[in-house]
């Protein structure tokens, strides 16, 4: 077989371990765990850091279980890559190695008054005041005002500070801490990509940024090093109390927030090259190269990737729409108008029209192009005839429209419109889904075969790393991937009609929740 690399893929809703060929870039073996998301207030998500370490760690011990009977020799690994949610916020005690409260998941809303307080200090309350420094706008979606928030109010935290046993990170700073060693000599540190989305970070000079630390009064000592994305951060050491010591020894060596991650396993290496992954939300990365592009219409500038200690960071704008596959778990789970993801897919199927009824699934305000914090979920244009066939159709077709928004906002940044889009993620297993984004887009989309982009870009970049070299990431080297294409087969005026009523329902959604009513929900 050669070589093997794994990949700790840590997402929204679920966790997965897979395991790919270095040669042939084929999937072996893979497991996955959902994960529970609390809300324990209106606009609160979190997440139990224990509870996503021990999803991995079961992630681990299946996948090497499922190998064990397929007679893949699990010694044969030679590196492991993580990739993960970006933005979500874990503070933990260096000395007992416990999370001092649950992670704050990036889709989180309780720091809107922690923001509107940052802005009341800018002049012109202006929220993208450090875009040339860090690409983003002031908002509740990034690291450090959930950090601020959690400084401000969890006593635990603030004390654990002052004694200097705090440690700051977002998902992969924590897993690679506790997989390397804990609470007896972890690493403490984190990659380009994800510190990009900290808004403490300086994607210039690639370094934490005094004058934010100092802005949002964050210490800079709890913050972890910044690393490449490909180099070793360490060799893997799993806690004695599991069966997964089989993977002991081996180093992890590639780390990437999901969205990059995505963009390196579909080989976007060249610049003007995009992928839209379909998760929890939607994000449509380009990558502009090794100059940071900003955004005149919405989008954010991040870090792409940065291939190993002495090469260059590659940069990428990007659209970040908050809820996509979100909108199906919550049919699902809130409304429960269906048992499974599939069963929406077959609603909407059965009909293959929202009949003029609209979904803006606003849960989180907008993200891009608006960045609108006061929108809320909507579902418009209702008639008698309306039912729930309907509305799971518009569910789906407010994914494609939030994509194409953020589209639009791309083709007029880079001046050069997109002729087809590369697509990922698990909602891209949705027939119906793909179909309706290539009408709605009116150009066609691409899916490559094996969906699971964002942990293969993960072990691309672990394989790939100095000292362990066995995956080389030379465009004549990378093996063309096959695809399935999806044509756009509705004429354009009807598209665009839908389009414009769309956007009539998204002005409908914003100016909704101010945040100076009762924090409890109950009307004014």
């Amino acid at each position: 077989l050669g070589p093997l690399v794994g990949a700790i893929d840590q997402g929204t809703s679920s966790t997965r371990f897979l395991v790919f060929n270095a040669n042939t870039a084929e999937l072996l073996s893979h497991h996955q765990v959902e994960i529970k998301q609390e809300f324990p207030r209106e606009g609160w998500v979190e997440q139990d850091p224990k509870e996503i370490l021990n999803s991995v760690y079961e992630c681990v011990e299946k996948t090497c279980e499922k190998m064990k009977q397929l007679n893949i020799n699990i010694a044969n690994i030679r590196a492991i890559g993580v990739t993960n949610q970006r933005e979500t916020t874990v503070v933990w005690d260096k000395t007992t190695g416990e999370p001092l409260y649950n992670a704050i998941v990036w889709l989180d809303l309780r720091t809107q008054s922690t923001v509107d307080r940052l802005l009341k200090r800018i002049p012109g309350k202006n929220k993208t005041f450090s875009k040339f420094k860090t690409g983003l706008p002031l908002s509740t979606y990034f690291s450090a005002v959930k950090l601020r928030w959690l400084l401000d109010n969890v006593e635990e935290i603030r004390k654990a500070v002052e004694e200097g046993r705090a440690m700051f990170g977002t998902i992969d700073s924590w897993l690679i801490w506790v997989c390397i060693c804990g609470k007896n000599g972890g690493i403490h540190c984190t990659d380009v990509t994800n510190a990009s989305r900290t808004m403490l970070f300086n994607i210039h000079s690639l370094e934490w940024d005094p004058e934010l630390c100092k802005f949002f009064d964050i210490p800079m000592e709890i913050l972890p090093n910044v690393r490449s994305s490909s180099e070793i951060y360490g060799l893997m050491k799993i806690c004695p109390s599991r069966e997964s010591g089989a993977l002991t020894g081996v180093p992890i060596s590639g780390c990437l927030g999901d969205q990059s991650a995505a963009l390196v396993g579909q080989m976007c290496f060249q610049d003007g090259q995009a992928k839209n992954t379909y998760g929890t939300g939607c994000f449509l990365l380009c990558n502009t190269g090794q100059k940071s592009v900003f955004s005149e219409h919405g989008l954010i500038t991040t870090i792409a990737y940065k291939m190993g200690r002495d090469k260059p960071a590659f940069y990428a704008l990007e659209g970040s729409v908050a809820i996509a596959g979100a909108v199906v778990r919550w049919l699902r789970d809130n409304l429960g108008i269906a048992k499974t993801s599939q069963e929406v897919e077959k609603l909407a199927a059965d009909v293959g029209t929202s009949y003029g009824c609209y979904f803006v699934p606003a849960f989180s305000g907008l993200y891009a192009p608006y960045w609108e914090p006061s929108a809320r979920g909507i579902i418009c244009g209702l008639t008698q005839f309306t039912n729930k066939n309907h509305i799971a159709f518009a569910a789906l077709e407010a994914v494609c429209f939030q994509t194409r928004e953020i589209l639009d906002a791309m083709n007029k940044d880079c001046g050069i419109p997109l002729s087809q889009l590369q697509v990922d993620g698990g909602m891209t297993n949705n027939k119906i889904l793909m179909q309706l984004q290539s009408d709605i887009l009116c150009i066609p989309v691409v899916k490559p075969s094996m969906p699971e982009t964002t942990a293969l870009g993960a072990a691309m970049a672990a394989g790939a790393a100095e000292g362990v070299g066995v995956w080389s990431l030379n465009p004549g080297d990378l093996t063309a991937v096959t695809c399935e294409r999806f044509e756009p087969q509705i004429n354009p005026e009807e598209s665009e009609y839908r389009y414009a009523r769309w956007k009539k329902a998204v002005m409908k959604s914003m100016g909704w929740e101010t945040s100076e009513g009762p924090s409890n929900g109950k009307p004014k």
